[in-house]
């Protein structure tokens, strides 16, 4: 337990760190950080699955057109989620990202209700309600709907959703959505290169050297969250996913003084509120499960 602890910690924790490894690039258009993550993300991959020498999944999956399908629509969700999270970041908008992700398992909630026609319970309609009224706040606080908020959220959920659908593990099933993103990616840096001069060729060596490393910062996470997944019960790795959106929203008020007054504490609040409904509506619900499961075994 305690190790599975420590790599959901790792995991959460460095995904609520990334921020500031993009803003060391805001230097660089936020298009351009996207096609090198995609690229290098397959290079760190590869090298993996090369260590592991976990190639024979390969054959099958290359043959399953449906499956492929599949991983052809979840590639382009990711390259959606992704590009807009480091634009997001670096044109100062770390907290409504970080507000996407406190958001995320009640639009996943949602998501279910859509794509497998799952039932809400009694309490998980209050928590989406409530979590719709905070939306409702920020969006007469912003003048707009949280867009960025909402696009980040949605986006991961379908993604997660189609991924719910696919046969592969998380690290194989990155592996094939970035081989599928890497061809487009690569060709459009060659031609930035080529043409417009913009790519990492141009610039400094701290930055090509930050560029190649959006590969182990995109898989790190990823790896110590599928260790944690094997360790821990889903409702404490439930609970610890909010630790990622925290560190955001700690780190886009108090480093990068991004604007978050009194009234956008309010909306904060009102998706805090639904958070709280939801989780402990989660717990009591596991915990009636187990009761009803013991009661059975003891009937047997």
């Amino acid at each position: 337990m305690n190790q599975g602890l420590w790599f959901a910690v790792a995991a959460y924790g460095l995904w609520g760190f990334l921020p500031i490894y993009w803003k060391l690039l805001n230097h660089v258009p936020s298009f351009q950080i996207l096609l090198h993550r995609m690229v290098w993300s397959l290079g760190f991959l590869l090298i993996l699955l090369l260590v592991r020498s976990d190639w024979q999944w390969l054959k099958t999956i290359l043959s399953e057109r449906k499956t492929l399908t599949t991983y052809f629509f979840a590639s382009l969700l990711l390259a959606c989620n992704w590009g807009i999270y480091i634009w997001a970041v670096n044109a100062n908008f770390i907290v409504e990202t970080s507000l996407g992700y406190f958001i995320s398992p009640l639009v996943s909630v949602f998501v279910g209700v859509l794509f497998f026609r799952e039932r809400l319970r009694k309490s998980q309609w209050l928590a989406v309600g409530v979590a719709a009224l905070g939306v409702l706040v920020l969006s007469f606080v912003y003048g707009r709907l949280p867009w960025i908020a909402l696009s980040l959220a949605f986006s991961w959920n379908v993604y997660a959703a189609l991924k719910k659908l696919a046969p592969l593990s998380s690290l194989r099933g990155l592996a094939l959505e970035t081989a599928i993103l890497f061809a487009p990616a690569l060709a459009t840096l060659l031609y930035l290169q080529n043409v417009s001069g913009t790519s990492a060729g141009s610039v400094d060596v701290s930055t090509v050297a930050l560029l190649i490393g959006s590969g182990v910062v995109t898989a790190t996470p990823l790896i110590c969250f599928t260790a944690a997944a094997k360790r821990l019960p889903l409702t404490i790795l439930g609970m610890m996913q909010y630790l990622a959106p925290t560190i955001q929203l700690f780190i886009g008020i108090f480093i990068y003084n991004e604007f978050f007054d009194s009234s956008r504490l309010l909306g904060f609040a009102i998706i805090w509120a639904s958070l709280i409904i939801f989780s402990l509506e989660t717990l009591n619900h596991q915990r009636r499960l187990r009761q009803t499961k013991d009661y059975k075994l003891k009937k047997t």
